[in-house]
């Protein structure tokens, strides 16, 4: 059993919500008038939603910090390490992502004592962030010398924001973050959050990735447009579509994520 079926246990498909923190002090958008207090308080409010939607995990992101960095500031990374633990649910698995940077999820990660994390591992790219070069075996050696091999990083092998320096296909690179970079679960992207990939793209990944890594479709997940993906994937995580009009930045309305699970669950 790989370390994505130990954290979902006799799981078919996966189904795991995002709970989006509001901008995190020191980044632009930061709300001074709420403080740290006001964001805990919103991503409480909505990871209580998802959780009584029925969503297998939650996945926190600091997805407010606009423009994203390559390299997490200090507080920034204290203060998403106070929100996850103060929301994180009590029984249920739940993960980690900042964007963009790699080492300041593992970090909270492992302060918290999450099941996973989401992150873009391998490649070379040119995004709204510069060039963009992650370090997978820098990620893989900390996750070794902080003791928590258990924790299963979610790579995404077609990040938003951002284009491949380079000809290889999605397919080529999930086999080979696969395989040399020894990624514990594949996640395919649409161009930017809330946006769709072609449903062709997930399935050509689906066939070349080793059957025993799970492949995720990672955005534009849909209570309509579902079914479509989950013939190829073996999961998904979905935050615009269980938001107040499907906008990205907005709070979790209970009905649009209960919506969202039963079509999901109905496949």
């Amino acid at each position: 059993m790989n370390k994505v079926e130990k954290i979902f246990p006799n799981k078919n498909k996966i189904l795991i919500a995002m709970a989006h923190v509001p901008p995190l002090p020191g980044t632009p958008l930061y709300d001074a008038s709420v403080g740290v207090q006001g964001l805990i308080d919103h991503v409480k409010r909505d990871t209580e939603k998802l959780v009584e939607a029925g969503f297998d995990g939650i996945l926190f992101c600091n997805e407010g910090d606009r423009p994203y960095t390559l390299h997490a500031g200090l507080e920034a990374s204290a203060v998403m390490t106070r929100v996850v633990t103060e929301c994180k649910p009590p029984n249920l698995p739940f993960g980690v992502d900042y964007l963009w940077d790699a080492n300041a999820a593992l970090a909270i990660a492992v302060a918290t004592g999450a099941n996973f994390m989401r992150e873009v591992i391998t490649g070379t790219w040119e995004s709204d962030m510069g060039l963009w070069q992650p370090d997978a075996a820098k990620l893989l050696k900390n996750r070794r010398n902080f003791g928590r091999e258990d924790l299963a990083i979610f790579a995404n092998i077609t990040p938003e924001f951002a284009s491949p320096i380079g000809g290889r296909t999605p397919a080529q690179m999930a086999k080979s973050t696969c395989v040399s970079s020894l990624a514990d679960l594949i996640l395919v992207s649409g161009p930017m959050a809330g946006s769709e990939p072609d449903v062709s793209t997930l399935q050509s990944v689906r066939e070349v990735v080793p059957r025993e890594v799970k492949v995720f479709l990672n955005t534009g997940a849909k209570s309509s447009t579902i079914a479509k993906y989950l013939a190829h994937a073996d999961g998904c995580i979905v935050g615009s579509d269980l938001k107040r009009e499907g906008y990205t930045w907005n709070e979790v309305e209970f009905h649009r994520a209960k919506r969202f699970v039963e079509a999901a669950r109905g496949i």
